[in-house]
């Protein structure tokens, strides 16, 4: 670990009471307060619509103005509007992440800056701090601008966007070997960029100094401004037009309701603990350790408390600061618990607690690295919370709709850089691949996951268009395509992810540089949900000697990896390369997660799934059971015994001596409906015994018996064990196999990247042997004791 700096803790941001902000803000800057004002209903509406809009509008306006492909693109950027204090009222629809700290940043502001050198209308602050809370890593910069009415501060707008290049060692400001933070772009704290409304032309150009990129950066930053001095402009029509008081009852009422509106749909949900345990890849170039981090949801009433502690020690580059960690739950909560409720990002904010240890991954203390910020241990943890909270929904029968398989894993960064020769010129470029926006999302309790459909997290994500791609870069494309069997297998099936490959343009001379980073190539951040199975592992390879360098003389081009020729180097989750003329880059960036047990898939939607080319033949046979025949339909008796030999393997991998000891569908010949898998809670697998039971997910049930809560599967009605402390976890069949077994969408040799012993571990109701768990991890990795406790 990295020694700590005296003074750095200046630079850190934590929520805080309104009371305890108010008495660090300068008496000098005059704040715009009001009590509890009543509104009518239609005001309300009118204005907490237009402030919806003037979000959106925010976005036109930076992708204008932007020449960056990233934000014209791919939409990774996002607004906000807040109150006085930063409190936000409304944020945009696109990247969530970036607006998970944006309060914090505004906190501290509002702390250090309100004295010296002040806050006064029509100033803005430029920052790109990750402590402070100005996005999640230093190439995330935010604009934060006071807007003020009479003299008063009114409110704040704030416009980020990830910026291409913001300096440090590497193009794209991304170093895999970083030390530390020094080793990386440069932290800046808020500093005032527009004083009385004009640019500051020395701040502006100490900013784009830095960069490869400075016309990019440059644009971007009069892009945000911009987008910030509409928004307030309009705020202020709406304050000319109902009133300051009024608008700002509005705000305060907007926040008010997410917050009642979060609780009451907590109210409805069980209280428990739920716990899960997830892990990062590779800390630096060449490290080949795995390291965990670990969550405990705890929801009590109408709260819910993160207890992060357990997780690892920041090291590397894979750290995130605790603005970060905020983040990484803000962007999972929001679609999945708040998607039908307003996003006041404020009030939603006020319903959860965070506890986490300082020095960790995800809670990185001053110089760590943290360049990997946010796809590393923010959406690691972001991934968790998703799967806490959709167990959570999945034992309530009246919120199993929204329960969703963990999405696309985390994003596959790979930075190409160089100096683009095409025509003659000698422009240098960096770009990241933006094409592996277009990940799957997680399966749900009746619904397959939507193929290629975006990220959770950025609801308004795009894959670049290939052709505007291969304009800006001396690129070309041989294909960007949906790939067969890479949506986690489940009875419900997870979306299908892509993969793209590239190779330079003809007219391109000279190799270019790689700079990579991917968790989720061993043990897969896109797990499955009630013995669903993970999503494809991620894959990034380079193509040496390629029979046609650059496509020259090709009549025709190649379809895939075996028609390219050359020899393949398998890239590593944090490294460097580089892609010459005869090379070609391959991308599979990653798909969502199963839902319930792919034996238990109908064989109708596997068959489609075949001829739509979702799912490979063999797999159809080897991970669903299914069996086609020639003319592509159900060999009905084929499937049985595809089904029956799967089911026997299981059991072998168990150690049990025999096959399933009970059928599924076994529970309907004692008397109780159950097989279809009904909504509500099955019944006791004693039909002449009255009794209470709850479903705990598609596999599992708790029934209540004058000895107690005992766990029974909700497919053959066997009683597995004892539901308190978890206790008929061990009573569950287990098994241990190597990670192939889990499909061909799962990389079948973790001893490239790491040096744990990882393993496709499953576990199996003893009678039918229908599987309620299943992961890829490292042969440690504790057992689910724990996430059962919440129902003892």
């Amino acid at each position: 670990m990295t020694a700590r700096i005296p003074g750095a803790d200046e630079f850190t941001s934590r929520p805080m009471p309104r009371e305890e902000l108010l008495r660090q803000i300068s008496p000098s800057l005059s704040l715009h307060q009001v009590g509890d004002a009543g509104v009518d209903a239609l005001t309300y509406e009118v204005i907490r619509h237009r402030l919806w809009a003037i979000t959106q509008e925010m976005g036109e306006t930076l992708r204008r103005m932007s020449g960056s492909h990233v934000v014209t693109e791919s939409n990774d950027f996002n607004f906000s509007i807040c109150d006085e204090l930063g409190e936000q009222v409304q944020v945009g629809m696109y990247n969530i992440g970036l607006i998970g700290s944006m309060d914090l940043a505004i906190t501290w502001t509002l702390r250090h800056r309100s004295d010296n050198p002040g806050i006064a209308e029509g100033d803005m602050f430029l920052c790109n701090d990750p402590w402070i809370g100005g996005g999640l890593h230093q190439n995330d910069a935010a604009v934060l601008a006071p807007i003020f009415h009479e003299g008063k501060l009114f409110g704040w707008t704030t416009a980020i966007a990830h910026q291409v290049d913001l300096g440090g060692p590497r193009p794209g400001s991304f170093s895999p070997s970083a030390q530390d933070v020094f080793g990386e772009a440069v932290p800046t704290p808020p500093m005032k960029v527009v004083r009385d409304g004009v640019l500051q032309r020395d701040v502006a150009d100490a900013w784009v100094r830095r960069s490869r990129l400075p016309h990019l950066v440059g644009l971007d930053l009069r892009a945000k401004i911009a987008a910030n001095k509409n928004a307030a402009e309009q705020i202020l029509r709406l304050i000319t037009k109902y009133g300051a008081d009024t608008v700002k009852a509005v705000m305060h009422r907007m926040m008010d309701d997410a917050e009642q509106r979060l609780r009451a749909k907590l109210e409805t949900l069980p209280d428990g603990t739920w716990t899960a345990v997830g892990y990062q890849e590779q800390s630096r170039t060449g490290d080949r350790g795995l390291h965990p981090i670990k969550v405990a949801m705890t929801k009590e009433a109408d709260r819910l408390v993160f207890d992060f502690r357990g997780t690892a020690g920041q090291t590397g580059i894979i750290n995130c600061p605790y603005p970060g960690l905020r983040a990484g739950i803000v962007f999972t909560m929001l679609p999945l618990l708040a998607g039908d409720i307003p996003w006041a990002a404020g009030g939603l904010m006020r319903c959860f607690e965070i506890i986490t240890e300082e020095d960790t991954l995800t809670n990185a203390s001053f110089p760590a690295a943290v360049g990997k910020g946010p796809f590393g241990p923010a959406w690691g943890s972001g991934n968790l919370v998703a799967e806490v909270l959709a167990r959570m929904l999945d034992a309530e029968p009246g919120h199993r709709g929204d329960v969703q398989s963990i999405c696309n894993g985390t994003t596959d960064l790979c930075v190409v850089s160089g100096v683009d020769t095409r025509g003659g010129g000698s422009k240098g470029f960096v770009s990241p691949v933006f094409d592996v926006m277009a990940g799957g999302y997680g399966a749900q309790v009746y619904h397959d996951g939507v193929d290629t459909g975006g990220r959770l997290i950025i609801p308004s994500a795009r894959a670049p268009d290939v052709e505007m791609t291969e304009y800006l870069y001396p690129l070309v494309a041989l294909w960007r395509r949906e790939q067969t069997d890479s949506g986690g297998p489940g009875r419900r099936r997870g979306g299908m992810s892509g993969s793209v490959c590239y190779v330079q343009h003809p007219d391109q001379d000279g190799a270019m540089s790689l700079v990579v980073s991917g968790t989720g190539k061993v043990a897969n951040q896109n797990v499955g949900l009630a013995g669903g199975y993970p999503g494809n592992s991620q894959l990034d390879l380079v193509v040496r000697g390629i029979d046609r360098p650059q496509l020259a003389g090709a009549t025709t081009i190649p379809g895939g990896l075996d028609e390219l020729g050359g020899a393949t180097e398998v890239l590593p989750c944090e490294g460097e390369s580089g892609l010459g003329p005869g090379d070609a880059l391959y991308l599979h960036w990653q798909a969502g997660g199963g839902y319930g047990d792919p034996l238990l898939r109908a064989v109708e939607s596997v068959r489609d799934d075949v001829r739509q080319a979702r799912v490979s033949p063999s797999a159809a046979r080897e991970v669903y059971g299914v069996v086609l025949s020639g003319d592509g339909e159900v060999d009905q008796t084929g499937t049985d015994e595809a089904r029956t030999r799967l089911r026997a393997e299981r059991a072998a991998g168990a150690g049990l001596p025999d096959g399933p000891a009970v059928s599924v569908g076994g529970w309907e010949s004692v008397g109780v409906a159950s097989a279809g898998l009904p909504d509500r809670p099955p019944g006791p697998a004693d039909a002449s015994e009255p009794a209470a039971a709850r479903r705990l997910d598609d596999n599992l049930a708790v029934v209540e018996s004058a000895e107690g809560r005992t766990v029974v599967c909700t497919h053959c009605g066997t009683r597995i064990g004892p539901l308190a402390e978890g206790a008929f976890v061990a009573a569950l069949a287990r098994r241990d196999a190597a990670p192939a077994d889990a499909g061909p969408h799962i990389w079948a040799d973790p001893s490239v990247y790491v040096d744990a012993e990882v393993v496709f571990r499953q576990l199996f109701c003893p009678g039918c042997l229908t599987a309620v768990n299943s992961r890829v991890v490292p042969v440690e990795h504790p057992l689910p004791l724990d996430d059962y406790r919440h129902w003892a």
